[in-house]
């Protein structure tokens, strides 16, 4: 039986409250290091991220491991290949996530309303995985670290005055690993962006945009 949405907005503030308390019940905690599911494990659940960033990750046949994505608040990782995961999920930092049954993507399983947002946000995982396809492929170094950036910046930037501060969980072998490059490329492309004044760095871990404009013409292949 489907769940119909309500139309007046008291409802659906109701309706909004008994999901957020649904999904709490529903919660699990993560630590660092931890993993929340391996390649070819079962995949009879798939996760809505509610804090922490994760890693996804697959070893190629020649042994090189390849960083997929990074999951963080808002995102829904865990889409099945077939009945299996096709990647590892490990855990970067404290995180919680909401567990959903895989079927409630494939059938709508009682609640029409998230299975609607979970076939939402697995078409909108296709996209983001052709975008990131197409950038390993077509961008120069440089372009591809403040594409990076400057998606982080967007979804998870914290303004600090003018400028925005990112945190980067994720090592220099992580982010070179998701971006096609070495890890020696992205430390000299780094310091490359740091002497320009384009970014600052807090530490390794936080780095300040100073030059948002910059940083987006340079993520558009438009550097000078």
């Amino acid at each position: 039986m489907y769940v119909t949405m309500p139309n007046d907005q008291s409802s659906l503030s109701q309706f909004s409250a008994t999901r957020r308390k649904a999904d709490r019940k529903l919660a699990r905690d993560l630590k660092p290091g931890g993993y929340l599911f391996r390649e070819g494990d079962e995949a009879r659940y798939i996760f809505r991220v509610l804090s922490g960033v994760l890693r996804l990750t697959r070893v190629m046949e020649n042994g090189r491991r390849q960083v997929i994505a990074f999951g963080y608040p808002g995102d829904v990782i865990g889409f099945p290949n077939g009945a299996e995961h096709h990647t590892d999920c490990d855990v970067l930092t404290p995180a919680r996530v909401v567990a959903y049954r895989r079927e409630l993507l494939e059938s709508g399983a009682g609640d029409a309303e998230l299975h609607d947002e979970l076939l939402t946000a697995a078409l909108r995982e296709i996209s983001s995985m052709q975008d990131h396809f197409m950038m390993l492929g077509r961008k120069s170094a440089s372009e591809k670290l403040a594409s990076f950036l400057c998606v982080l910046a967007d979804r998870v930037g914290t303004p600090l005055g003018p400028y925005t501060q990112i945190a980067l969980p994720m090592s220099r072998c992580d982010i070179a690993d998701f971006l096609g490059l070495t890890t020696e490329t992205i430390s000299r492309t780094i310091t490359q962006l740091r002497r320009s004044g384009v970014i600052a760095l807090e530490s390794v871990h936080q780095v300040i945009i100073l030059k948002p404009d910059d940083l987006l013409t340079l993520a558009g292949g438009e550097e000078d």
